[in-house]
């Protein structure tokens, strides 16, 4: 059994003059992220690595997270402005022994893939996160296997 957990980047600024990919966390962003990622940590969410857009406001959502997680950050280019195929890309390159990845990325393709993969979905507000079990023992036979949201958290509605 593996476990995907799809995190969208926390709030955002856009400064002038700042291209897309340089975009900075806003003051309210880096307080969700703390807040998420400390939840994710304290519920004994179990993540064995994170993945994550290299865009500046997605790395740093997945660098906050990594206070509470304490893990292995790998950036792949493939989850910025990413399609459905590009996350499942970057599945299947993933080591069979990761059991549980997190990977931090952008909507609309975020919500898009969550939406391709379940039944149960939604689009994702900032910082929001889905984990999902895979009926699999490889990630290369993710796209067969049965895969079931196991929760979504919603930064406004998470105590």
């Amino acid at each position: 059994m593996k476990r995907l957990i799809l995190v969208r980047h926390a709030k955002s600024d856009w400064p002038e003059e700042t291209e897309d990919f340089d975009r900075p966390l806003a003051d309210k962003g880096l307080e969700e992220a703390m807040h998420m990622s400390r939840f994710m940590k304290n519920n004994n969410v179990a993540i064995d690595y994170f993945v994550s857009s290299p865009a500046v406001r997605a790395l740093n959502t997945c660098k906050i997270f990594n206070q509470s997680y304490n893990i292995n950050i790998t950036t792949n280019e493939k989850l910025y402005n990413p399609s459905e195929s590009n996350f499942e890309s970057v599945i299947y390159d993933l080591d069979d022994n990761v059991n549980s990845v997190a990977f931090f990325s952008h909507n609309n393709g975020i919500s898009n893939f969550a939406n391709s993969i379940s039944e149960d979905i939604f689009h994702f507000p900032t910082c929001g996160v889905a984990g999902f079990e895979i009926d699999c023992n490889s990630w290369s036979e993710f796209d067969g296997a049965k895969k079931r949201l196991m929760f979504f958290y919603d930064p406004g509605k998470i105590k």
